[in-house]
């Protein structure tokens, strides 16, 4: 089969001999009115020099004009290629992975996986999809195909409503059941022997933070006998965990109605309803308040959504960052733990220690970084992509 092609600038094909995925649309020269490629299409990559450089999907409506599937010339974008992508990335995961205790990870995580634009979340038996581009919507009836006849799923649910598909020229953001039957929700997953009640429609990202399960596991050790504060809880790992590892109380806070119920409702299906506060505020609110209290935790956990949603908004973001772990440290103990972390893909593990040590700094307190980690195994930082990585997290001790 033969794809459109599109020709590179001369000089411009280093970053695809480095195996980076993205083409910029400075990159590449015009196309001729007859040669006009449709937005969504496979298209071939040349070099000026009429080279085969790489294979992936065209949008003129993107800045990344081409995103990479493969650079070997004799592959053709079609279901077994599909199949071949995820299989090759579920079977990276299921080496590592004891099902009898977590049944729910990340199957595919876009560009690490040579997949850019798809995100495939397995909650036991139930497969997420997001499709954050134009290239990767287009392709959705061939991935939905190669999903089924790879992992077999009971369902496989679309959860397309992100925002970076107006970047694609994209307006809708679909949602809903591609293929089976959906379980009625909310539905019980496994997390490292505990139990989870997830919405796959109705929750926040794909339902569940996947992302932050090696972390939960990290917090058990530091929680024996401990009391703790699960800030931004959201439907309570941390706080389950914190309890799963020896926390004599864990008081959990989340500004979200629905969260907070569900925290709940997790916290009593694993028999920790003892001692568990749950409290539906604004964080800063409630922080205001433990404050002039005078109420100290043993371990606070900051677990904030992403406060940056554009480069332009970074410093303001940074700023809002000090700010919370500072309140967060003036309610925890001497000699107690903090667990911060951002999953802002614009703020750097430099720029985020940089906000904990301005943190320190204004409450005139030393931290001592006990742990400092990423995102798990099923979300793997490809080092031709260094852009994957995103997840920042701290174990700190205050002294």
């Amino acid at each position: 089969m033969a794809y459109p092609t599109i020709v590179l600038k001369p000089g411009r094909e280093r970053s695809l001999f480095y195996r980076h995925p993205w083409i910029f649309s400075g990159a590449l020269q015009a196309q001729r009115d007859k040669e006009k490629i449709e937005d969504g299409a496979i298209v071939d990559v040349m070099t000026s020099e009429g080279v085969f450089a790489a294979r992936g999907y065209y949008n003129s409506l993107s800045n990344i004009t081409v995103r990479i599937l493969t650079f070997d010339e004799k592959e053709m974008i079609d279901v077994k290629f599909l199949e071949n992508k995820i299989q090759k990335a579920w079977n990276a995961r299921r080496d590592f992975i004891d099902e009898k205790k977590t049944n729910s990870y990340r199957v595919v995580f876009a560009e690490s996986d040579g997949l850019p634009g798809l995100i495939v979340d397995k909650y036991d038996k139930v497969l997420v999809l997001q499709a954050h581009t134009l290239g990767m919507d287009t392709l959705k009836p061939l991935v939905v195909k190669a999903l089924q006849n790879v992992l077999k799923p009971a369902a496989i649910y679309e959860r397309s409503d992100v925002m970076v598909r107006t970047l694609e020229g994209l307006k809708d953001k679909p949602e809903g059941v591609l293929a089976g039957i959906l379980p009625e929700a909310p539905f019980t997953i496994l997390e490292h022997g505990l139990k989870y009640l997830v919405d796959v429609a109705g929750g926040q990202k794909t339902g569940f933070f996947l992302d932050q399960r090696e972390n939960r596991l990290a917090l058990r050790k530091y929680a024996k006998g401990k009391s703790v504060l699960n800030l931004f809880c959201y439907t309570g790992g941390f706080s389950c965990s914190a309890f799963e590892g020896g926390a004599t109380d864990v008081t959990s806070v989340d500004i979200a109605e629905g969260a907070v119920k569900m925290c709940s409702k997790n916290a009593e299906l694993n028999g920790f309803e003892k001692n568990h506060t749950v409290v539906t505020q604004d964080v800063f609110t409630y922080l205001d308040k433990t404050i002039a209290a005078g109420t100290k935790f043993d371990v606070v956990v900051v677990d904030p959504p992403a406060f940056v949603k554009s480069q332009k908004n970074l410093e303001t973001a940074l700023k809002a960052y000090v700010r919370m772990n500072s309140m967060a440290l003036r309610v925890l103990k001497d000699g107690g733990i903090l667990v911060s972390s951002s999953c802002s893909s614009y703020v750097s593990p430099e720029k985020y220690r940089g906000v904990l040590f301005q943190s320190a700094l204004k409450e005139k307190c030393v931290l001592r970084v006990l742990e400092q980690k990423s995102q798990p195994m099923d979300h793997p930082v490809n080092l031709y992509f260094p852009e994957g990585e995103y997840l920042k997290f701290f174990v700190l001790q205050k002294g």
